[in-house]
């Protein structure tokens, strides 16, 4: 037991040997000697985690302390790690997509001048991450759920030398502060009323927690815990209305995109729910606001995806999307198909978006899909798995994507949940919503006309992500020039993202949605019907595919793709001619549903109006006017009166003492 407990310290510790190695001797040891040790790092945590996959396979779970920090108030707060089929999955999810991720940025940062500080931010990353999905307390999961924030500031804000990168990495900040703020009263309620921070004594105290009221309000104890619980995984899983920094946050290279805007910083909010399904089962109350939360975001962040020229940022809709879908899974009970969503969703968004990278770099760093078209013909291995890509995520049958989502939808229709019908129709009309947009971007950039080369195909004055990042002055294809298929450094974890993205699915549902393998782990109520109606049809995963070949949620994928393929491959004048009909619409949906413009009224305008109040109330008038300027004036009107009584007249400073002993006398009588 001793040797797996070493194992499973050098999970999260080799990521950061190498975090440290590359940002602190990066000079030292060069561009190759920073990603020879970050890569490795990952490599041997991605090795120790599949050993530590096997040795849970046999049966060995672990829950226990590492190291005790403090005691304060009978509360032991620890770095304590909790080894279980559900940790184990988030392990080989970070370190396999880290691993991809570091392989992809050798060749994509090669040009850049923060290359080693590229590689110590993402191996950092790494770190945090799996000190967060590690965790066997809320003091560590909150220690690693501020480190993700931490260095997602850094990572979207790494060309910090541009205005637009820096206002990103703010608003991100800000907005997940917001998250956090619910995110730590929940783990305050929980500290002050379980007296523990640690999940097992937690857990274990939960039907006690579900019978008290906070005082005051009289609400229910455990319904308050589970919504700011949930407020943390609205802002770190970018749910409504705290889902504002993710469309921005693309203003980072694209591997950080792939590593923490798709695979695995975004879902930590999907992860905890899960983790904390013990707690999240005793309030209908949550579950249903869960449920709202997930499915208006599933749906209405799809429709944005719709109206984006920019590559990265419909592939980052959809990712908004996705974990709105996750959300609802969470929020009908179905916990493991939320985390089976999460699994699946990793490989094939991660591959999205290394594959926009890779046509971004084959298109001389050009992002607008409207200026590119038939790079099929020039990309063949970046065409082909973006094509495998979008069919996992549209959900077409035996792609893994599939699998995951149909798991989600009949979880849905089968739930009793208040909110059930909405989130139905939510998910269903965004499984055509999704494959529409998907494969509207698809066609776009690997099919019909080439739309580069040409004099006027330069974009001028645009933002684009690499501004910075190579020498050239200009982005886009110069006149005659044609794009290139990216370095295998680049296109080997294509590949080896594709693989997953099409059978991981297929394999894994059976053990993970109607198995034993997150037995004693997730936790559903007996009244919570979730997949129990699935479970009982499913007669294994190709019969399932087969089955969802007569399904709504096929068709309506295929005719997300026909529409897709009609508009924009056959008649591209029909969308331009809905857009001016429907003028209203596209500027509310090209406007993100004002969202922005609201927080920048209500919030940044307010936050400036209270801060004038302030320096003009406060500042200027009580600081400045009393308490150090009127204490000046009081000072000066007492000395000034003294200087009546300094006349150098004996005869008056008798007079004086005479009145003064009269006044004490008379006073020392009164009292008497």
């Amino acid at each position: 037991m001793m040797d797996m407990q070493t194992l499973y310290l050098l999970v999260p510790l080799a990521p950061l040997a190498g975090a440290i190695l590359a940002g602190l001797f990066g000079k030292t040891i060069g561009r190759t000697g920073s990603h020879i040790v970050t890569i490795l790092g990952v490599a041997v945590a991605l090795l120790a985690s599949l050993v530590i996959y096997q040795d849970v396979q046999a049966g060995n779970t672990f829950d226990g302390p590492v190291y005790t920090w403090l005691v304060a108030g009978g509360i032991s707060f620890e770095v304590g790690f909790l080894i279980d089929s559900l940790t184990v999955m988030m392990m080989l999810v970070v370190t396999f997509v880290s691993l991809m991720v570091h392989i992809y940025t050798v060749g994509y940062m090669s040009e850049d001048p923060g290359y080693q500080r590229f590689f110590s931010y993402i191996s950092l990353f790494t770190f945090s991450m799996l000190m967060l999905v590690m965790a066997n307390n809320f003091m560590q999961l909150f220690f690693g759920w501020e480190a993700v924030g931490l260095v997602s500031y850094l990572l979207i804000g790494f060309w910090y030398d541009r205005p637009t990168a820096i206002y990103a990495n703010l608003k991100a900040f800000l907005v997940n502060r917001v998250g956090d703020f619910g995110f730590l009263l929940g783990i305050g309620l929980i500290a002050a009323y379980a007296g523990s921070v640690n999940y097992a004594e937690v857990f274990a105290k939960a039907g006690e927690l579900a019978t008290q009221e906070m005082a005051v309000t009289g609400w229910s104890l455990i319904t308050a815990i589970c919504i700011c619980l949930f407020v943390g995984a609205m802002g770190k899983s970018a749910q409504i209305p705290l889902h504002v920094w993710l469309p921005d946050s693309m203003e980072g290279p694209t591997p950080i995109s792939a590593l923490i805007h798709a695979a695995t910083m975004v879902t930590a909010g999907i992860f905890m729910v899960a983790r904390m399904s013990p707690l999240f089962e005793l309030s209908d109350t949550a579950l249903s606001f869960v449920l709202v939360i997930g499915a208006t975001t599933a749906l209405f962040m799809g429709f944005l995806g719709i109206v984006q020229d920019d590559i990265k940022r419909v592939v980052a809709y959809s990712t908004l999307s996705q974990l709105g879908y996750m959300t609802v899974a969470l929020g009908v009970s179905a916990y493991s198909a939320a985390v089976f969503h999460l699994m699946t969703h990793a490989f094939f968004k991660a591959l999205l978006f290394l594959a926009a990278g890779s046509v971004i770099i084959g298109m001389h760093h050009e992002q607008n899909i409207r200026k590119m078209g038939g790079l099929w013909k020039h990309m063949p291995i970046t065409w082909i798995t973006s094509l495998l890509g979008s069919l996992a995520l549209i959900g077409f049958p035996f792609f893994s994507g599939f699998y995951s989502k149909d798991s989600i939808i009949e979880a849905v229709h089968a739930s009793t949940i208040p909110g059930a019908g909405y989130a139905l129709v939510c998910v269903l009309l965004g499984v055509f919503v999704t494959a529409f947009y998907s494969f509207r971007m698809y066609f776009l950039v690997f099919h019909g006309k080439e739309n580069f080369g040409s004099a006027d195909s330069t974009p001028h004055g645009a933002a684009h992500e690499e501004e910075d990042h190579g020498h050239d002055p200009h982005h886009g294809l110069a006149p005659g020039e044609k794009p290139h298929e990216s370095p295998w450094v680049v296109t080997l974890p294509l590949v080896l993202l594709a693989i997953p993205s099409v059978v991981i699915g297929f394999i894994t549902i059976e053990p993970m949605l109607f198995g034993d393998w997150f037995t004693g782990v997730i936790f559903v109520a007996d009244n919570h019907v979730g997949l129990k109606e699935l479970a009982a049809s499913f007669h294994g995963a190709a019969g399932m595919a087969m089955h969802g070949l007569q399904t709504a949620p096929f068709w309506l994928a295929i005719s997300g793709v026909v529409l897709a393929w009609f508009f924009y491959l056959v008649r591209p004048g029909i969308p331009v001619a809905i857009q001016r009909t429907f003028k209203p619409i596209h500027s509310l949906l090209e406007n993100k549903y004002f969202f922005d413009r609201f927080n920048e009224i209500v919030f940044s305008g307010g936050a400036r109006l209270l801060g004038k109040g302030l320096w003009k109330f406060g500042d200027q008038g009580l600081i400045d006017g009393i308490a150090v300027n009127g204490t000046a004036r009081l000072v000066a009107w007492i000395a000034q009166m003294s200087r009546l009584f300094q006349t150098g007249h004996l005869y008056q400073y008798a007079f004086t003492m005479i009145i003064g002993v009269f006044v004490l006398l008379t006073f020392w009588f009164n009292r008497g």
